[in-house]
C-alpha cells in the first residue's frame, strides 16, 4: 500500500466546554474517495476543516502529504507547515465563497497569482483549462451574481483544482443548492474522482456516497462510529447507530422518488 496521503491521529476539538471531536483517527490513501456522513452536529465539518486548519485542533496530529503538524511545534514552524498543508489541499465550501467583485476568471487565478506567483498569462491559461473542465469557459468574464448556485459551485471546484492540490476537501458542497442544480455539481465531482484525485467529502447526498466513494465513514457525537465500503455501509452496517441513520435516509429517498 502506498503511504497514506492524509493521516489524522487522535484529533480533538473543543469549542469551550463542547467537545466536537473526541479523538478521531483516520487515514486516507492516495486516489481514495472518502465520504463522511452523519447527522448535523456530529463533527463532520469540523473534522474536514481541521485537516487544513480552518479550525485549530485542540489536540492531536494532522499529516498531509508528509507535512506533520502537532502540539510539539514552535509557532513559527507551525505556521509554515500549516501553509504547506493548505497549498496541498483544495477546499470547496457549502457557500461557494467566491469574490463577488471579481469575474469568474479573476476568482480562479487570484491564488495562482498571489500564492504561487505565476505570471498572469500562465495563470489565465491554467484557469481557462479548469473552467472548460467544469463546462463553464463561456462564463469566464461573468461575475458571480450572474451565475446559478450550481455554476458558482463548479467555479469554486475549478478554482480549487487550479492550485493542483494533492487532496480535495468538500464540505457539504451541494447542501446550499436548489435540488435541480445538485446533479451538475455531482457530475463534476464524479469526474474529479474518476481522474484519480484524493477526495474527502462531507455530504448528505447518499447516492453520490454510494456510487462514488471507495469508503464511507459514519460519524456521530464527535467519533467515527463505523467505516467501510459503500456496499458494507449501505447493506450491512455493523453498528445500530449507522443503521438507524441510514434508515431515515433510505425511507426518505423512497418517499421522495
Amino acid at each position: 500500500m502506498a503511504d497514506s496521503i492524509v493521516r489524522i491521529t487522535d484529533l480533538c476539538k473543543a469549542f469551550g466546554p463542547l467537545q466536537v471531536l473526541k479523538g478521531v483517527t483516520l487515514q486516507v490513501e492516495p486516489r481514495e474517495v472518502v465520504c463522511v456522513i452523519g447527522r448535523s452536529g456530529s463533527g463532520k465539518s469540523t473534522l474536514l476543516r481541521s485537516i487544513n486548519f480552518l479550525e485549530e485542533p485542540t489536540s492531536g496530529r494532522v499529516e498531509v502529504d508528509g507535512i506533520v503538524v502537532d502540539e510539539t511545534l514552535a509557532s513559527k514552524e507551525r505556521r509554515q507547515r500549516i501553509h504547506q498543508i493548505r497549498l496541498r489541499t483544495g477546499m470547496v465550501f457549502q457557500e461557494f465563497n467566491l469574490f463577488p467583485h471579481k469575474s469568474v476568471i479573476e476568482n480562479i487565478i487570484e491564488a495562482l497569482l498571489v500564492v504561487k506567483r505565476l505570471p498572469r498569462a500562465q495563470a489565465v491559461e491554467i484557469g481557462e483549462s479548469f473552467l472548460s473542465k467544469v463546462g463553464l469557459l463561456q462564463k469566464r468574464d461573468e461575475y458571480p451574481a450572474r451565475l446559478s448556485g450550481g455554476q458558482k459551485q463548479r467555479v469554486a471546484i475549478a478554482r480549487a483544482l487550479a492550485m493542483d492540490p494533492k487532496v480535495m476537501l468538500f464540505d457539504e458542497p451541494t447542501s446550499a443548492l436548489d435540488p435541480e442544480l445538485i446533479g451538475e455539481v455531482i457530475r463534476v465531482m464524479e469526474d474529479v474522482a474518476n481522474e484519480g484525485m484524493t477526495m474527502i467529502v462531507v455530504t448528505h447526498e447518499m447516492s453520490f456516497a454510494r456510487d462514488t466513494a471507495d469508503r464511507i465513514i459514519y460519524m456521530e457525537d464527535g467519533v467515527i462510529v463505523e467505516s467501510g465500503s459503500p456496499s458494507h455501509i449501505f447493506t450491512q452496517p455493523h453498528d445500530a447507530r449507522t443503521l438507524q441513520f441510514l434508515q431515515r435516509y433510505l425511507d426518505h429517498s423512497h418517499n421522495h422518488s
